[in-house]
């Protein structure tokens, strides 16, 4: 049963480190907070479809050259690797934390129906949520140069691995 749990969860992450996966779910919050607004429970819905089915929507990615592939591929290092949360008051965690607030806040705007600041907070949550994900790669990127000398510093080792495992 656990090795069933395993490789379902590294298919997960095989092919959510997709960058069309990444990209593709960055709108989605802004999705969510305009149906809150509209009161457009169809769209709400469809936005939390979205954000569920995404990341088993694409393919594993052929490489890792991808900023938002190793965006991925960083969080799950971050979490899994490093011990870390995704949430807290040191940095860079403290910058998603402040996201989710900032998320927050804007579906409260935007229940309210308070547009300019849905928007803003909306904008700010997903600057942040970049912002974060953005130290996390930078961090990935040194810890792997660090590990593998070399002009690729190991970054296409992560995909192929997850292909050779099958995680298609």
């Amino acid at each position: 049963m656990q090795r069933t749990l395993d490789g379902l969860e590294e298919t997960f992450w095989a092919r959510h480190a997709n960058p069309k996966s990444g990209w593709t779910r960055v709108p989605t919050g802004a999705v969510l907070v305009y149906a809150v607004y509209r009161r457009d429970w169809r769209l709400l819905l469809a936005g939390l479809a979205w954000a569920a089915l995404n990341p088993l929507a694409f393919p594993p990615p052929d490489s890792e050259d991808a900023w938002m592939t190793r965006a991925v591929l960083a969080e799950r290092w971050w979490v899994r690797e490093e011990g870390n949360g995704t949430v807290g008051a040191a940095y860079p965690n403290v910058c998603n934390a402040a996201s989710a607030l900032a998320f927050l806040y804007a579906f409260v705007a935007a229940w309210r129906r308070r547009p300019a600041r849905a928007g803003v907070a909306t904008v700010l949550a997903s600057g942040l949520k970049l912002w974060w994900v953005g130290v996390l790669v930078r961090r990935f990127d040194a810890h792997r140069a660090a590990r593998t000398p070399g002009p690729d510093a190991g970054r296409a080792t992560t995909c192929r691995r997850m292909r050779e495992k099958g995680c298609t």
